[in-house]
């Protein structure tokens, strides 16, 4: 019985933030098929710590912090990364439509390391204190704003660049 409300407990917390918690996995990895397999993996994290989280309060901030720790874990290991192909697979065209800002600021904040993208993801993105983001991180707060300020001026800069390009065309 008690196993049964857990799962839907559970079912009912996944199947309503998901589609968020994969909007910020590509934002993270700046890939929509890595952001599927990065939600799924953090999800079933959550799932064996669900009796516990769900007692403890906001789920929701446990499953960032599992979904930015899980992505930073993942960058360290070389082997995750995908391997060019001659040809590209067809895309689903599911993708929404977006304006040429939108893109630029994806390609910049994919240039960014994976520790300013994740402190960048879950301070503007996520709306996370400082506080909250250095939890989450495993780092002071200092090192938040510290680290914060340098991805903010290195993505000023990348974004500064890509529109340069784009205007040079």
């Amino acid at each position: 019985m008690r196993e049964a409300v857990r799962e839907r407990e559970f079912r009912e917390f996944a199947e309503a933030r998901q589609a968020q918690l994969r909007r910020s996995a590509y934002l993270l990895c700046g890939n929509w098929h890595q952001a599927q397999d990065l939600t799924q993996t953090a999800l079933m994290k959550l799932y064996a710590a669900w009796g516990r989280v769900s007692r403890d309060g906001n789920v929701d901030a446990y499953a960032r912090t599992i979904l930015t720790r899980t992505f930073i874990d993942q960058q360290r290991r070389q082997g995750w990364r995908e391997e060019p192909v001659s040809e590209p697979p067809d895309l689903a065209a599911t993708f929404p439509v977006t304006p040429e800002l939108r893109l630029v600021m994806q390609e910049a904040l994919s240039e960014l390391p994976p520790r300013y993208r994740a402190v960048l993801v879950l301070r503007f993105w996520e709306d996370w204190t400082v506080e909250q983001t250095a939890q989450a991180l495993r780092i002071s707060p200092g090192t938040v704003k510290s680290q914060s300020a340098r991805a903010l001026a290195r993505l000023r800069g990348i974004v500064e660049s890509l529109t340069s390009e784009r205007t040079d065309r």
